[in-house]
């Protein structure tokens, strides 16, 4: 497996990854990514400022399996969002989640950012493990109001 930047060629798969998630957890609701209006252009989303960047896996017959991205949630306040971190089932139980992971937090760090910051849901229960066992501390509520009205765990994990 490979982990690159995305390009316009992932879009579609990406998509069609983080919905299929979202749809097997019942969640393909409104208030969850699965209707973001950025999700056919998500290269573009990420390429359009320095302070965000999005990496897909590859598999070795070049599929795109899964991907993360990070971008700026409360600039001033130096936060940053990992965003959309979503894996093909056939590439879950592999640790590329936590790879994943490691690529957005030293992107961040790199950029400045002192905390990361993510919004999920308690049926994303294999993330949830992943972000308990790398150090994000839950919190009682959205730090702002959340884009993403479906979700109902909050978490967050100091950088510097």
């Amino acid at each position: 497996m490979q982990i690159r930047e995305i390009q316009a060629t992932d879009n579609t798969a990406i998509k069609k990854i983080l919905q299929d998630d979202l749809r097997v957890a019942d969640l393909a609701i409104p208030g969850a990514a699965y209707f973001d209006k950025n999700l056919d252009h998500l290269s573009d989303y990420y390429a359009a400022a320095p302070d965000r960047k999005y990496w897909v896996v590859v598999n070795a017959q070049e599929e795109v399996v899964g991907g993360a991205g990070c971008a700026a949630y409360d600039a001033p306040q130096r936060i940053a969002e990992l965003q959309k971190l979503y894996l093909r089932s056939d590439a879950q139980g592999y640790g590329l989640s936590y790879q994943l992971i490691a690529r957005v937090e030293a992107f961040a760090r790199q950029a400045g950012y002192r905390t990361l910051y993510l919004e999920t849901h308690h049926r994303l229960a294999a993330a949830v493990h992943v972000y308990q066992k790398l150090g994000f501390t839950r919190l009682p509520g959205p730090l702002k109001t959340a884009v993403h009205t479906a979700m109902d765990q909050f978490y967050q994990k100091t950088l510097i």
